[in-house]
């Protein structure tokens, strides 16, 4: 079963964002911390939108399975 690209990209984005803010504490640039800690946040949000997506469709096919 594919995952939803929500997943995907809020994967993406949470890796992205933690990354920024990484080297934003590395070099003491808090414009950069904030930006990652943003990013991440979108991310785990983009992410929890997937899982719903997901376990929707496995409801729908468990239902038209039945059927």
């Amino acid at each position: 079963m594919a995952m939803s690209t929500n997943r995907i990209g809020g994967a993406i984005d949470k890796g992205v964002g933690a990354a920024k803010e990484a080297v934003g504490k590395a070099t003491g640039n808090a414009r950069l911390q904030v930006e990652g800690a943003a990013q991440k946040a979108k991310g785990d949000l983009q992410n929890k939108v997937g899982k719903a997506q997901d376990k929707a469709r496995r409801r729908d096919q468990a239902l038209n399975a039945r059927l």
